[in-house]
């Protein structure tokens, strides 16, 4: 019923977000150690919280632990032989045995229970699932039982938990007594209706249920039916007794499992005897003390366990918590009135919830809670709109409150509201308060309590136990102990008593290794290697420093521990270096591109290299701190050099440069008139100082713009002004790589240099290329260019062209390289290039060059008939009709000044149209047809029409400007539909192409196209309504009032939305010109609001897949889209109870029913809170026209709303999803590939399977 009831959400209450399986072994940064608390923590595998709240209470149980430890390798076996088939090791009890060691005597935080879940046979699957941690208890006993079998401890879980209850049925009549007795191991309590504990024990141990009036019992001694009394006692008590509470129930009405979160108490310590059969021995043996509890924070879809336990042998160190440390002043004995309360005033309500409090601090989580039970209402509903979550506001107000823990607890800023005048009183002895907080803070038997939350384990006060008494986090299972149990002094702090031999000696082992890891991990951690460049191995070369001679040769590599001073690196280089005289300066360097560069300098020998900042593969340079080779050096960020590409003309005379320059990497021309060098420059330097060293007072330096059109191939670059002279190379952003062009007086005078302005061009000898051009006799936008033709009919050859050479010029060049000096006499050609989908492009503008036409060069050209468009001219394809394809294009060259009323004059002229009743469209960028040029008297240029665009020729006058032209359907019963349905209101003489043409809907209802009207965007819906009733083929139908008449919108011929609001103006429907509408004939006014839904509602016919005729249904959503509102809707409407009522939505496109259910939505687990339902959202997505189906479950028990022609449909579908596979795998098969194809996977998440806590053990009998 509960599934996976405590699988852990999405947001994980773990403070250990471990993954998978813990790993065994080394790791490479060995485990801290134990915090100041002396107890170890468990380590979390993912989701086995539950497992170490449940060892850890084991473990200190010591009773338990010590039988356990009792338990030698004589009986166990030895885990060195528990791979052998004929040895009979007795696993889980070892594994046990090991980890409560490991627990007890290792120095480290946490330990693993990776071994102990593999003796379970548990696979990373479960390790990572979240289980009850009460079934867990009952499965590890009766493994542990199991694995007993044949040893001195096979009695050891009888003998400590397990009890016994008696039934009784006691005959009123002859007081015959009917026993019957059961074992238990622990006793599960219930929650719900009860306060606590004590009350729940009464109810089960007390209470009598007696059988009487129709509810008789049969006495065997009496032999008749008679009235008698029911009840229980606990026969025998165990040593321990587990106690588990049923925190989690379900709700039969909503269908749906909750926790119950309410107030739970339990005392610390219990009495029994009222509960027990033979009360007359003496208090002791029915006393019990409460010395564990596992607590689940969460809720009933997951959560997270730790626990509390009591140190009843002292291993660890209680320290006061956080809220307890801080000194207490004694209080006086004053009456302090408690401050008045505003109820609209949060930060007064939470002042004195926190003045009530005894400890003066209160957990966040419990903060709300005390403030619904002071005013009666939450905080959410009262102050979260206005002031945020209740932890901001505390953030936000820190002048009152103090959060403390972590955020997890808060107090006032000031504990009481009126301070002592007299602070000088006897009473305030430090030494006393110190007293009273250590006695106030200590339990009172001695015994300390602590945390132990998976890794973590903190010391907790015996009152905090109270706060688990309610709330998402809250006592889960109980452990109380018989309190005559007591513990020998021995034991008390030595956390090694009664540990077998060899235990101990495998922890001081491992104590050693772990301590021996550290050190070793300490000294890796802080080894680091430090690369040192000697100063007599460099030179100061353009800004940076450059290695005499080999790079390795120069620097020398250390090992050191950063953990040591300057100083310390310091004596180690002198040590090294014994030649060196003089200052030594160690300065952090850097390897960039042009070479090493120096930063800062460690001054401070007492700094540790840590603090100074160097880490592992640092470099230092190491000199004396002026100069290097008798030059200065410069250092800091500043100064960073960067290696720039220097460009320069190839000249046939070239004079070398003077100077100590370097060029890295050397000249590269490649044949293409420019050399390339690079070469480094510091970059505080100014851009006079690079060209000073360049060359010149009067060289150009350059740097390179953005290419021009990729169809030259000369590059662009742009003169530095003046001003930039004095900036820095870091100023003008200038990084390395960055090219600048190096031109001298006398390059200017090159072929391949042109200046313009400021702009440089730069023609290579690489930018003068070819062009292919081919002879194609025919053209045209429909021609598709097939380069599989004949070889024969083929002409085609290389046109050596160049970026600035005239298109007119290449032209004639391709007529006399392809010899059509003759066939091209008197015949106009033009240059057409192709797309690469292989059709025609309009012709190329033959007065650009080929950069400014944006041919690329190396590319393809068709040499075609026909004139190319002049500078003011266009070249346009025109098209009648919207339907005509591509094919039936033709092409037109118009000039750009003509009008649109021009052009279409023209335009008829060619196509042998006449009269006056057309108009043009343009296509828009998807070639679908768009809006019509009503203002005929603009010029092309003026509408934006470019070379290439497509026209099209549309019958009907062009609508005046901001005039809407709307096709017009009718929608209704066969009987409504006007037979001769045909004519256009708006042409009358022109025959429309779509008139007569008709759909059926999923109803049987059909809509007509009648016709067009021509309406202005300004009239209202009204207005419409009335124009459409004008139409010659509905003029015989009798409309009383435009109310009388419904309208939709059409999307792919299917209703789409009622248009709503009579007097709206069409232009605020967003109707644009050629919406498609379609108008409904009603028997009565219809006026719908803008939150009304129309439905279509059918009513199935019982005992058959059929329904009655559709009924329509306005429904008002205007404060409820929920499925509970539509049901009651449905009510209504059919007079019948909702909760009768079955109800589902149709897709029609699926052939499908998707059931409406009151709790189809679930609660958010990341909000924890039920989000408003809205069927007008997702998954069903209700809009107007939509079919429901109801079902009526007092006379109908058939559930399913298909009927036969959906299921006809739904085999439609997957025939032709099965074709299309086919298709999809024989075009797969088809292709030959080495590899296999990638598998068709089934969409939708899966959900893993549901795997029942279980523990493995082997057989010992």
């Amino acid at each position: 019923m509960f599934g996976n009831l405590f699988e852990e959400d999405e947001e994980s209450f773990s403070p250990v977000p471990t993954g998978g399986k813990a790993v065994k072994g080394n790791d490479a940064e060995p485990p801290p150690l134990r915090e100041s608390v002396k107890l170890s923590g468990i380590k979390n595998q993912g989701g086995t919280c539950y497992l170490n709240s449940l060892l850890q209470t084991l473990l200190y149980t010591p009773e338990f632990r010590e039988e356990l430890f009792s338990l030698g390798p004589e009986e166990l076996g030895c885990l060195a032989d528990k791979d052998k088939p004929e040895a009979k090791v007795r696993v889980i009890p070892l594994q046990m045995q090991r980890l409560f060691a490991e627990l007890l005597l290792v120095d480290q935080q946490s330990a693993s229970t990776a071994y102990l879940t593999d003796s379970f046979g548990w696979s990373s699957s479960e390790e990572s699932s979240q289980q009850d941690v009460q079934e867990l208890n009952r499965i590890l006993f009766s493994a542990l039982e199991s694995s007993l079998v044949g040893t001195s401890g096979s009695s050891l879980i009888h003998r400590l938990y397990h009890g016994t209850v008696v039934n009784q049925i006691v005959c009123k009549d002859c007081g015959n007594t009917s026993e019957r007795q059961e074992d238990f191991l622990d006793l599960t309590v219930s929650v719900r209706g009860v306060c606590g504990l004590e009350e729940a024990l009464w109810n089960m141990f007390v209470e009598e249920e007696m059988f009487e009036g129709n509810n008789l019992y049969r006495c065997s001694h009496c032999d008749r039916l008679v009235t008698a009394a029911k009840s229980a006692k606990l026969r025998k008590l165990p040593p321990f007794l587990t106690v588990s509470l049923l925190r989690f129930n379900f709700d039969f009405t909503k269908c749906a499992r909750y926790k119950e979160t309410g107030r739970y108490s339990f005392p610390l310590t219990i009495n029994l005897r009222p509960f027990c059969e033979q009360a007359e021995r003496p208090d002791s043996e029915f006393t019990y003390d409460l010395f564990s509890v596992i607590i689940h924070k969460g809720g009933c879809y997951g959560g997270h366990y730790h626990v509390y336990i009591k140190d009843i042998d002292k291993l660890g160190h209680w320290e006061a918590p956080d809220e307890e440390s801080k000194p207490k002043v004694q209080k006086k004995v004053v009456k302090v009135c408690e401050p008045a309360m505003d109820m609209d005033d949060p930060l007064s309500v939470l002042v004195a919830i926190m003045f009530q409090e005894e400890a003066k601090s209160v957990l966040v989580d419990q903060l709300g809670q005390k403030l619904l039970d002071k005013i009666g209402i939450s905080w959410n509903r009262k102050f979260r709109k206005q002031y945020g979550p209740i932890g901001k506001f505390l953030q936000n107000h820190s002048e009152v409150f103090i959060l403390l823990a972590n955020s997890t607890r808060v107090t006032l800023k000031a504990s009481t509201p009126a301070s002592d005048p007299n602070p000088t009183s006897p009473t305030t002895d430090p030494k006393h308060t110190a007293v009273a907080q250590d006695s106030e803070a200590q339990p009172t038997d001695g015994h300390q309590w602590f945390d132990l939350n998976d890794s973590t384990v903190t010391p907790i006060c015996e009152k905090d136990i109270e706060k688990q008494f309610q709330g998402k986090e809250s006592a889960y299972m109980l452990f109380y102990r018989k309190a005559e149990l007591l513990r020998p002094e021995e034991a008390k702090g030595n956390p090694s008593y009664r540990v077998p031999l060899h235990l101990l000696q495998l922890a001081q082992e491992e104590n050693c290794q772990l301590q021996q890891r550290r050190e070793e991990f300490d000294s890796s951690r802080n080894t680091i290697e430090v690369r040192l460049h000697l100063a007599p191995q460099y030179k100061v070369t353009n800004g940076a420093l450059q290695p005499l001679g080999c790079g390795q040769d120069s620097v020398i590599t250390i090992t050191f521990d950063r953990r040591k001073s300057v100083g310390d690196l310091r004596l180690a280089v002198y040590q090294m270096q014994d030649l060196w005289e003089g200052d030594m300066a160690l300065t952090v360097a850097k390897s960039l591109p042009a070479g090493l560069h120096l930063y800062n300098t460690l001054s401070d020998d007492q700094l540790s290299l840590y603090s100074a900042g160097i880490r592992d593969g640092s470099d230092l340079f190491i000199w004396n701190g002026r100069e290097v080779g008798g030059a200065s050096v410069q250092t800091g960020a500043e100064w960073e050099p960067v290696l720039l590409t220097l460009v320069r003309p190839s000249l046939e005379e070239e004079e070398e440069e003077e100077g100590v320059a370097v060029e890295m990497g050397g000249g590269d021309t490649s044949g293409s008139g420019l050399t390339r060098t690079e070469r480094g420059f510091a970059g505080g330097a100014t851009l006079a100082a690079v060209r000073e060293a360049l060359g010149p007072e009067d060289t150009l330096l350059c740097q390179e713009s953005r290419p021009s059109c990729s169809g030259g191939g000369a590059s662009g670059w742009r003169v530095f002004p003046a001003a930039d002279m004095y900036r820095t190379l870091k100023d003008l952003a200038l990084r390395d790589g960055d090219a600048l062009l190096v031109l001298e007086p006398q390059a200017l005078d090159v072929s391949i240099i042109s200046v313009s302005g400021d702009i440089i061009t730069v023609t290579t000898p690489s930018d003068c290329r070819w062009l292919q051009v081919e002879f194609c006799p025919w053209g045209g936008r429909g021609v598709v260019w097939e380069e599989e033709e004949n070889e024969a009919e083929r002409r085609r050859g290389k046109v050596p062209a160049s970026g600035n050479m005239l298109l007119s010029e290449v032209k004639q060049r391709a007529v006399e390289e392809l010899q059509l000096q003759d066939q091209l006499q008197d015949v106009k050609c033009c240059l057409r290039q192709v797309d690469n989908t292989g059709r025609l492009l309009p012709p190329v503008r033959e007065y650009l060059s080929v950069r400014e036409a944006g041919v690329k060069l190396m590319t393809f050209l068709l040499l075609c008939p026909g004139e190319g468009p002049g500078p003011t001219q266009l070249f346009l394809y025109f098209t009648v009709g919207s339907d005509s394809p591509a094919a039936a294009e033709r092409e037109l060259i118009v000039e750009e000044s003509l009008t649109v009323k021009e052009c279409l004059m023209l335009i008829l002229k060619l196509a042998g149209l006449e009269g006056e009743a057309w108009h043009l469209r343009k296509t828009d960028w998807c070639e679908e047809v768009g809006d019509a040029l009503t203002e005929e008297d603009a010029t092309l240029a003026e509408l934006r029409i470019h070379s290439g665009d497509t026209l099209v020729v549309t019958e009907g006058r062009v609508p005046p400007k901001g005039f809407l032209k709307l096709p017009v359907w009718v929608y209704g019963e066969r009987s409504l539909i006007p037979k001769d349905a045909q004519g256009n209101h708006v042409t009358n003489a022109v025959k429309v192409q779509v008139d007569g043409t008709s759909a059926t809907d999923e109803s049987g209802a059909d809509f007509r196209f009648v016709g067009r009207v021509e309406i202005s965007g300004e009239a209202s819906l009204d207005d419409l309504k009335t124009q459409v009733m004008t139409l010659p083929s509905l003029q015989d139908v009798c409309v009383p009032a435009p109310a009388f008449l419904r309208v939709w919108v059409l999307e792919g011929r299917k209703l789409c939305k009622i248009l709503r609001g009579n007097q709206q103006p069409l232009k605020k429907l967003k109707l644009g010109s050629g919406t498609e509408l379609c108008v409904q004939q009603l028997l009565k006014e219809e006026n719908l609001g803008p939150k009304d839904l129309l439905l279509r509602v059918q009513m199935g016919i019982p005992g058959e897949q059929e329904y009655y005729p559709c009924e329509e249904l306005v429904w008002d959503t205007t404060r409820d889209s929920s499925p509970r509102a539509l049901r009651h809707a449905l009510a209504t409407q059919y007079g019948l109870s909702p909760d009768c009522l079955h109800i589902a939505k149709h897709f029609p496109d699926k052939h499908s029913w998707m059931t409406i259910s009151n709790w189809s939505q679930q609660v958010s687990k990341r909000k924890k809170k039920k989000r408003a339902e809205n069927l007008q959202g997702a998954p069903f997505h209700l809009r107007d026209g939509d079919v429901i189906g109801v079902k009526n479950l007092l006379i109908d028990s058939n559930r399913d709303f298909s009927t036969l022609r959906d299921e006809l449909g739904q085999q439609r579908l997957r025939q032709e999803a099965e074709s299309r596979r086919k298709g999809r795998c024989q075009n797969m098969s088809a292709e030959p590939s080495l590899e296999a194809g990638p598998e068709w996977k089934v969409a939708g998440k899966c959900r893993k399977p549901e795997v029942a806590l279980s523990i493995n053990v082997g057989v010992f009998r």
